[in-house]
């Protein structure tokens, strides 16, 4: 009977840690892509905010989100928790 709420407890801690690193690294992965990409996407709010940063830190930074939410979609995929 423990046993049982104690497998039940792990699984739902699994899913909720999966889907939480899944939400992040979406988003992580999209800051990326504002960064890297944004003076290309045309919409005047992202590309006035994006053209205002120095080249050099919007793409560090942006190579930096592309590994972090790789990272995050590798452990939401995993599933090692």
């Amino acid at each position: 009977m423990e046993n049982d709420f104690r497998q039940k407890q792990q699984k739902s801690y699994t899913l909720m840690r999966m889907s939480y690193d899944l939400t992040m690294a979406i988003l992580i992965l999209g800051m990326a892509l504002v960064m890297l990409f944004g003076d290309k996407f045309g919409v005047p709010v992202i590309a006035g905010f994006v053209l205002r940063v120095d080249p050099l830190m919007r793409y560090l930074f942006g190579g930096l989100c592309v590994v972090y939410g790789s990272f995050r979609l590798y452990r939401a995929f995993k599933r090692d928790y």
